[in-house]
């Protein structure tokens, strides 16, 4: 009787190791055997990577496009022409005080204030006005040298003439002092008129305007040159605003400049450009410029933001819709129409723009036509061309850029699929 293939037999020690030994060596074979044959496999996808990086980046090349691919991309066309272009700039600025028209208020004698006659910040003062009454030991003594000298110049009216030039110039030195301490004239006269000095002196305001700050008290001692008040007049204001770099040129003294507030909605001002700062702003590549508004009704109070516009002079060039120029980072294309349905990419060098039109350098000449919209969806017809072509090379791979030529007749765009082989279609037919 014959033993059975099927037969369960126990398995001997030796045979469970030789069998353990076998797998272990079948599946290291396996290993070895997947990394010869994927090791290559990133240096592939690399050069796959790099001819598809190629094909989109900076690579559009001539399409041929019927009428009917035209509608369905919907596009249009524009002609570069020469005429006048002339840009509006927008920024935001902010109202400031005038500075010429702001004073600072500071003594130039030593005291105490006895008495604030302007206590309030924001109150609205003239030239002349008192602001305060000051007690100082300095302007006491000269107020009694005056009424000496006073005495005696008139002692000595029936004196020689050397004793009258005399006690006239130590009379006149008495109230030059007073003056070049701001002393009133009116004070002064009252003193040389009544022969009695007063305790106090009265000092008004230097100028007309707004009391902005103010940084004194009543009974306060202060000392020469210590600011006391700021007053502006707010009749006029400033506007300072950033203006970006490539702007700035067109940024001159003079230009006429509308102004709109968002505390003011639905009317503006308009000014002209005072100055242009002479340096720039490293961070924010930026420049200042300064705007003069009048504001006879205060309405306009700093600190408030305003947005400014202004136009640059008008220049001749040449230029086209911004929609014709595709920036792919690297440079810049317009896509211009040839004979018979072809459209070629021109590279192009841009210069000054406005909303709608940009002014072209070099690249393309006046009167030449050029693909005004749907320009993005042509650029990738144009750059998938040129990455089926490129990858032709490619192990396995039987692909062709499609034909540019007048003569190519629209047809779907894809990988060549493999037909069958001649044997298999021997066979198909015998079958």
């Amino acid at each position: 009787m014959s033993n059975s293939p099927f037969d369960a037999r126990p398995r001997t020690p030796g045979q469970r190791g030789l069998r353990v030994v076998l797998l272990a060596a079948v599946l290291l074979g396996t290993i070895v055997f997947v990394y010869f044959m994927t090791r290559h496999g990133p240096e592939t996808g690399t050069a796959a990577d790099h001819v598809h990086a190629a094909a989109s980046a900076d690579s559009a090349q001539p399409v041929m496009l019927t009428d009917r691919d035209r509608n369905r991309i919907g596009v249009t066309f524009a002609e570069a022409t020469m005429g006048p272009l002339q840009r509006e700039v927008r920024t935001v600025a902010q109202v400031t005080y005038d500075e010429t028209r702001v004073a600072t208020v500071a003594l130039k004698v030593d005291g105490w204030v006895e008495r604030l006659l302007v206590n309030e910040t924001g109150q609205p003062v003239r030239r002349g006005e008192l602001l305060l009454e000051l007690y100082s030991p300095i302007l006491v003594s000269a107020e009694q040298e005056l009424l000496v000298a006073r005495r005696l110049a008139s002692d000595l009216a029936g004196g020689t003439v050397s004793a009258q030039d005399g006690a006239g110039d130590l009379l006149e030195s008495a109230r030059r002092r007073l003056g070049y301490w701001d002393v009133p004239a009116s004070e002064v006269a009252r003193l040389e008129r009544t022969g009695v000095v007063g305790r106090t002196v009265a000092f008004a305001a230097p100028v007309s305007g707004v009391v902005v700050e103010k940084s004194v008290l009543a009974g306060q001692r202060v000392m020469a040159g210590e600011p006391l008040y700021k007053i502006a007049d707010l009749g006029r204001v400033w506007l300072e605003g950033e203006v970006f770099e490539p702007d700035l040129p067109a940024a001159r003294t003079g230009l006429a400049v509308t102004a709109e507030f968002a505390a003011m909605p639905g009317s503006s001002r308009t000014g002209h450009i005072t100055y242009v700062y002479p340096t720039l702003n490293p961070e924010t590549r930026t420049g200042r410029i300064r705007v003069e508004l009048p504001n006879a009704d205060h309405a306009l109070k700093p600190g408030m933001y305003a947005t400014i516009r202004f136009r640059t002079p008008a220049r001749t060039v040449l230029s086209v819709p911004r929609s014709a120029v595709l920036a792919t980072g690297e440079r810049n294309i317009v896509f211009v129409e040839d004979t018979g349905g072809m459209f070629t990419p021109r590279e192009v060098r841009l210069g000054a723009s406005t909303d709608d039109r940009v002014e072209i350098i070099s690249g393309i000449a006046a009167g030449e036509r050029v693909v005004a919209s749907g320009t993005f969806l042509l650029d990738a017809e144009s750059n998938l061309g040129t990455a089926l072509g490129g990858m032709g090379d490619m192990p396995g791979m039987d692909m062709s850029a499609p034909t540019t030529g007048p003569s190519a007749s629209p047809s779907p765009v894809g990988p060549a699929m493999p037909g069958p082989s001649e044997g298999q279609r021997d066979a198909h037919q015998n079958h």
